[in-house]
């Protein structure tokens, strides 16, 4: 009686659940692409990051940006070819754990909700500072007190968009995608016709071909700290592949829109980054190393007072975009971790009529609340050296991601070519980029002068601290939560691909135990 009363309260609402009661073929493969692309806030990582490139490696910095593409897409070529085998929102908690183990499994799952919780707050906050500067509010603009309550405003509103429904997400994000990398595509045409033709400011340089090889790089040290930015200003968009389980065609449209989302972000990291160097020169934008204000600097002499101002919308709508979109890959991984015992069973509950995780969003946006508002009160500098740690984290669990494919599909990597190169080779080859970048970012960011606290703690610099801070915390809560009890979970085996999965015979969750193999 019970399940023929939920039932009939589905069809009433005009939706479907799914296994997990989320709400199956809510969006399609372009909103999910969308989503995806909104979840790096191109426009915001781009003016955050830009001028520190350029400072490392000058003009060779669209060649960071297409080096730091390579392991982005090899990556995502694993979530691609996992997803299909397991189209699971938990993503890389879900894939980890089958491939490598639950324990594993559980601290790449903490790692994917910790980076969320850590970011939310800094890109709501650009979204707030910026909408304050670009209608005059600098009474607002500049009091700590009113920026901090606004931006904990915009982080409840964007966690109440994505409890209301993935469909309004999805119809959010389309508006402000456009707003974004139109306008950053705008921005980047007009910048380098007027180079050509000779309209740029003095201190402009003519782009060339070497500007696009990593290989001209003064040192491989150098690339390698201009490709730590590089990691950052990629990352997010998985955010489509964790909404799989409310996406038309589960098993193949969302991995797909994670591929094409990067090859996206490609074309529009590199195309801004080579106008923005060749319209304002070296030592113009080495000025804004500190200062995410390089665009709405440069934009009047870009596109005229007029139009200047849709370079800071983009900015503006970039942060907001991401501020929603980031809640998203938490809140799932939380919800997947809960329904297979590995959280709390309360994260795992979803609204009975908008058919979304709604107390592992709410739980998600308000750490993110509380997180901002204790650091960015306590020390801005802290607050960035929170952001530092990201990339620690960031590489820390695509990395997992990659090896967990590879050891997930490895019976099946010798039966073609395709299977050695795309899901053997190339996942392993991004995740060993990435494991050394994780390295190297740790012997870089120990360092107190990459700190901007300029604190220490056991000689080691916040950053670091942080970082592998969190990933240590999530070990010993991981390692808590197994000493009571949760065998269920813990004593789950080591899996590999259903080789019918992975010839593309069958759909769907399709695993076998690796000793029935």
């Amino acid at each position: 009686m019970e399940a023929h009363a939920k039932t009939a309260h589905y069809a009433d609402a005009g939706s479907e659940p799914g296994e997990k009661g989320l709400k199956k073929d809510a969006i399609g493969f372009l909103d999910g692409l969308i989503i995806g692309i909104a979840s790096t806030a191109p426009a915001y990582s781009l003016a955050a990051v830009l001028a520190i490139v350029v400072v490392l490696v000058g003009v060779q910095a669209p060649a960071v940006m297409l080096a730091s593409f390579v392991p982005m897409f090899l990556i995502a070529s694993a979530f691609f070819y996992l997803n299909r085998a397991d189209p699971d929102c938990g993503t890389n908690f879900s894939w980890i754990t089958r491939a490598i183990g639950p324990s594993a499994g559980w601290v790449g799952g903490w790692a994917v909700c910790t980076t969320g919780i850590i970011v939310v707050g800094s890109l709501a906050q650009v979204a707030v500072y910026y909408s304050f500067d670009l209608l005059g509010l600098d009474y607002l603009r500049d009091s700590r007190l009113w920026e901090t309550v606004f931006t904990i405003g915009v982080i409840g509103l964007m966690t109440l968009i994505c409890v209301l429904g993935t469909e309004l997400s999805a119809m959010v994000q389309r508006v402000m995608i456009l707003a974004q990398v139109g306008a950053l595509l705008l921005f980047a045409a007009v910048a380098l016709i007027k180079v050509a033709g000779g309209d740029a400011p003095a201190g402009s340089i003519d782009p060339e071909l070497s500007w696009f090889s990593p290989f001209a790089v003064d040192s491989a040290s150098i690339l390698v700290l201009g490709l730590l930015s590089g990691v950052f200003i990629y990352w997010g968009w998985e955010s489509a592949v964790n909404l799989n389980e409310e996406t038309e065609d589960s098993t193949t449209a969302p991995g797909l829109a994670a591929v094409v989302s990067t090859v996206v972000l490609l074309v529009t990291y590199v195309a801004t980054t080579t106008a923005v160097v060749a319209f304002a020169g070296l030592d113009r934008v080495a000025e804004y190393e500190d200062d995410p204000g390089l665009f709405g600097a440069i934009a009047p002499d870009v596109l005229g007072n007029g139009l200047d101002w849709l370079v800071v919308l983009a900015i503006i709508t970039s942060a907001l975009s991401s501020t929603q979109t980031t809640i998203l890959p938490g809140s799932r991984t939380a919800l997947s971790m809960a329904r297979q015992g590995a959280f709390p069973a309360m994260l795992g509950r979803v609204h009975p009529r908008f058919l979304t995780p709604h107390v592992s969003t709410i739980v998600t946006g308000a750490l993110s609340a509380v997180w901002f508002a204790i650091l960015f009160n306590v020390s801005e500098n802290f607050l960035f050296d929170s952001l530092t740690a990201l990339s620690l984290m960031i590489a820390f669990y695509y990395a997992l991601t990659g090896i967990a494919c590879t050891i997930y599909y490895r019976r099946e990597l010798t039966k073609s070519v395709k299977n050695f190169l795309f899901i053997g080779l190339g996942p392993t080859v991004g995740a060993g980029i990435l494991a050394y970048l994780f390295v190297k970012a740790i012997d870089e960011y120990r360092q107190t002068d990459q700190s901007y606290t300029g604190n220490e703690l056991f000689g080691i610099a916040i950053p670091v601290v942080l970082g592998v801070g969190l990933l240590i915390l999530g070990v010993v809560l991981m390692l808590t939560w197994r000493a009571t009890g949760h065998e269920s979970f813990f004593g789950r085996k080591r899996e590999v691909v259903d080789p019918d999965v992975a010839a593309g015979r069958k759909a769907g969750v399709a695993a076998v135990p690796e000793e029935a193999v």
